[in-house]
């Protein structure tokens, strides 16, 4: 197959909000697609290569200068030798050996194929076409039941996996795959309530805290254990502390979901990256703990399909005080003042879980809602992005800044989250006109536009001048009605990320200021 084919396809399924539009140009490229080609496919269509991290960032890109093809040649098991290559590029002057070889594939490149590798390396693509997509689409195109072949890739933790099954063993192959010890699975991922009551529901649930740190799934298997992320990377060898609580469980097997983070004298949570900085590491730091909240094997039983209230008794069974903190009800007050007593341990939130609920792996569904305070702060735009796919021709990536001291304003952050249509179509017109630099990757702006965003926290950063860096921001509503001398400043963010108050109690409901 032809590199081209997965560019275009990209480009349609973008151009495009109709998910059953999308769903079917990605069956015809994958039909089109040999056996030994799917998987390298779906990693390009997801963005995230088969090989996982390869070293490749914005900084070694932007130093590549390659001319681009004229006519498109390249394939994909090319693209994807290409790639075997820059992963396996390590030590003494391997940024310039990755340089070389990005040039190399880079120069083979037509333009748009160019563009579509530079989002791939750099986590930038974004077209519409998301897990559960991808996943109907792989069923469709292999005439096999979607729940089968999602049931099947969450326990291979991997879609091209199974869609490589799918190809070769159709729906028995298929349905024959099950959970195994020491093999990670896709994780169960929870959808967003707007407060405990909605999240609740008057139905019987576990209100759980909702920890800030790393997501971890933990497998034993006699003495052997292993360690992988949420990303199903293996970090056995970084987490020595936690493999030993683990070893330590009165169990011959178990297959456990929990999250890992560092935690101060006071045991109060430490800052996100803070603890993210031991998975950067060669060993755990002292202060890191892991807590468990749900069980997916014990002692030869799988229990992806029993209920939670079963899953989450034998949990507690098994590892005590290592279970994160949880109370079981239906009323909504009780679980509200359960949420209250997270946020002042220092916690994100709360996640709430319906106790009749099995384990769905890869899928954001309503059994499992989290529920954490939403902060808003006005910002100033300082330039923008050209977008993609359907947003191709409009700016769309917002650099956002604070107020200094200097009464400037300095970066503290990007997002092009929370724009509609209409907006992206004026948002564009405004900045074009304010645009006092022209960049190829967008405009530079006269700093005049204030904007509201919602973000869920801070965390320093050196990437920004401001020293800090937004967490999942996204536009709420541009603000007609503030000068950007009323925007806020760095230390509204400072006290954020040193878990004090922004703005008083706005900042904690999401109310505008």
């Amino acid at each position: 197959m032809r590199f081209v084919e997965v560019v275009e396809a990209s480009g349609a399924i973008g151009a495009t909000a109709s998910r059953s539009a999308k769903r079917a140009v990605l069956v015809e490229l994958l039909r089109s697609a040999a056996l030994t080609e799917l998987p390298i496919v779906l990693g390009l269509l997801r963005g995230e290569p088969r090989q996982g991290r390869i070293g490749v960032g914005w900084r070694t890109l932007a130093a590549v200068r390659a001319v681009p093809a004229g006519e498109p040649t390249l394939t994909v098991a090319e693209v994807d030798a290409a790639v075997d290559a820059l992963a396996a590029t390590s030590g003494d002057g391997s940024g310039a050996r990755r340089s070389a070889l990005l040039g190399d594939l880079l120069a083979r490149a037509t333009a748009p194929e160019a563009d579509y590798l530079w989002r791939v390396f750099g986590g930038e693509v974004r077209h519409g076409a998301l897990d559960g997509v991808l996943a109907d689409a792989v069923a469709a195109a292999e005439s096999v039941s979607a729940p089968v072949l999602r049931r099947a890739a969450m326990f291979l933790g991997d879609l091209g996996a199974a869609a490589v099954l799918a190809r070769t063993g159709g729906a028995p192959a298929l349905a024959a795959v099950g959970l195994q010890v020491l093999q990670p699975v896709q994780p169960m991922l929870a959808a967003t309530a707007g407060d405990v009551a909605e999240a609740v529901g008057g139905v019987a649930v576990s209100v759980e805290w909702k920890l800030d740190g790393a997501r971890l799934q933990a497998h034993r298997a006699g003495h052997e254990v292993r360690l992988f992320t949420r990303n199903l990377n293996d970090v056995t060898a970084r987490l020595p502390d936690v493999v030993a609580v683990v070893r330590g469980l009165p169990a011959r097997a178990c297959v456990l979901d929990g999250e890992v983070l560092g935690v101060d004298d006071e045991g109060r949570p430490e800052a996100f990256q803070d603890s993210m900085s031991s998975f950067s590491a060669d060993a755990s730091r002292p202060g890191l703990r892991i807590w468990f909240f749900d069980l997916l094997h014990l002692d030869g039983r799988s229990l992806v399909d029993e209920p939670l209230a079963l899953r989450r008794a034998e949990l507690e069974r098994l590892v005590g005080p290592l279970a994160v903190p949880a109370v079981q009800t239906s009323d909504a007050a009780e679980a509200a003042a359960f949420a209250a007593g997270a946020l002042a341990a220092g916690h994100e939130g709360v996640v709430v879980k319906e106790l009749t609920s099995t384990y769905e792996a890869g899928r954001r569904g309503a059994a499992w809602r989290k529920v954490k305070p939403v902060h808003t702060f006005d910002l100033v735009v300082l330039g923008a992005e050209w977008g993609h796919g359907r947003r191709t021709g409009r700016l769309s990536n917002l650099h956002l800044g604070a107020r200094d001291a200097a009464g400037g304003f300095v970066m503290v952050g990007k997002t092009f989250k929370g724009l509609t249509d209409e907006l992206l179509a004026w948002q564009t017109a405004r900045l074009d006109a304010l645009a006092v630099e022209r960049p190829d990757w967008g405009v530079v702006t006269r700093p005049e536009l204030v904007v509201e965003v919602a973000l869920d926290g801070v965390q320093r950063s050196t990437r920004y001048a401001g020293g800090l860096a937004l967490r999942f921001a996204r536009v709420r509503r541009y603000r007609a009605d503030k000068a950007p001398a009323e925007a806020d400043d760095l230390d509204a963010l400072r006290r954020l990320l040193a878990g004090a108050p922004a703005r008083g109690p706005a900042a904690a409901d999401g109310a505008a200021g």
